[in-house]
């Protein structure tokens, strides 16, 4: 028996509900920072085979210094422009709901939407994200990018767990 793939957002947020702050800054995730605890993380990233991320965050990975880390995935960079790959990364500038509607066809592991909030909208709005893992970090940035829009339909949410840890992080997992 084939077990559909599922697309999960996997996200950080400040308590105020921002991804990053007024300058696209990432400083808040360092208070949640302690050794040796990974909230889960590489766990979820072991049962995903397949990256949707939108080009600005990628681009801001890359300008933080860092090499995206997941050379061992197959990586959807979504851009509005048409671009060349990217070593093992491609840029698609298709419709997004066909491409999702694709990958979950296909056998594999589970989808990550690795961001930013431009993406993670579209797919909640167009109701093809599966599962939400989201980590509330314990600080209020009072302005930046919003995790959420505003919306006026009302999501069907199941709770499947919710976690607390030392530092104060909160992670809450739902289907839907």
């Amino acid at each position: 028996m084939d077990v559909k793939r599922k697309l999960i957002l996997y996200i950080s947020m400040s308590l105020d509900g921002y991804i990053a702050d007024c300058n696209d800054d990432l400083h808040f995730l360092s208070v949640v920072e302690q050794d040796g605890e990974d909230y889960g993380y590489s766990e979820f990233i072991n049962s995903v085979d397949t990256v949707i991320i939108g080009r600005k965050t990628f681009d801001k990975v890359k300008s933080m210094g860092f090499e995206y880390p997941h050379t061992d995935k197959e990586v959807y960079i979504i851009s509005r422009s048409k671009q060349s790959m990217e070593g093992s990364f491609q840029y698609y500038n298709g419709n997004l709901s066909d491409l999702v509607t694709r990958l979950k066809t296909k056998s594999g592991k589970n989808i990550y939407c690795d961001g930013g909030a431009e993406i993670a909208n579209y797919l909640l709005s167009n109701y093809l994200v599966d599962e939400m893992i989201i980590s509330i970090i314990p600080v209020l940035l009072g302005d930046g990018i919003r995790l959420f829009k505003e919306r006026n339909d009302t999501a069907n949410l199941t709770l499947l767990s919710s976690k607390q840890f030392p530092k104060g992080l909160v992670q809450l997992h739902y289907s839907s």
